[in-house]
């Protein structure tokens, strides 16, 4: 079928970096929207940024001028580039793809199983 594979959490101080990267396989003719999501505990789960085929992008504002959302199409994945973290950066980050199986052009939404990220002192 297909599976989101994340890498590139870990625990930063505060104004690190970090970089994300998921990258998606299976049976897959092509990927429209991809994305990135995050949920800390006892929280919703919110949009951190979106991105398309063409390279449209969309971010929070909580994460506008410092994160950077990429694809490299010919491998699938989807990177989240993060500077000047900051503590309420920590959640857990899923990333998203909208993928196409089939001829019939109907689009499927898959979900990476989440990478921590925690920004403390």
């Amino acid at each position: 079928q297909v599976q989101l594979v994340e890498s590139g959490g870990g625990l930063v101080q505060p104004g690190g970096s970090l970089r994300l990267s998921c990258a998606a396989s299976g049976s897959i003719v092509s990927i429209n929207d991809m994305g990135w999501y995050r949920q800390a505990p006892g929280k919703q789960r919110e949009l951190v940024a979106t991105i398309t085929s063409n390279g449209r992008t969309t971010y929070a504002d909580s994460v506008k001028g410092r994160f950077a959302i990429s694809r490299d199409n010919a491998k699938n994945t989807v990177y989240l580039q993060m500077n000047s973290l900051k503590p309420e950066d920590t959640a857990v980050y899923y990333c998203n793809a909208d993928v196409i199986l089939d001829l019939s052009q109907r689009q499927y939404g898959y979900w990476g199983q989440g990478t921590q990220v925690t920004v403390s002192s």
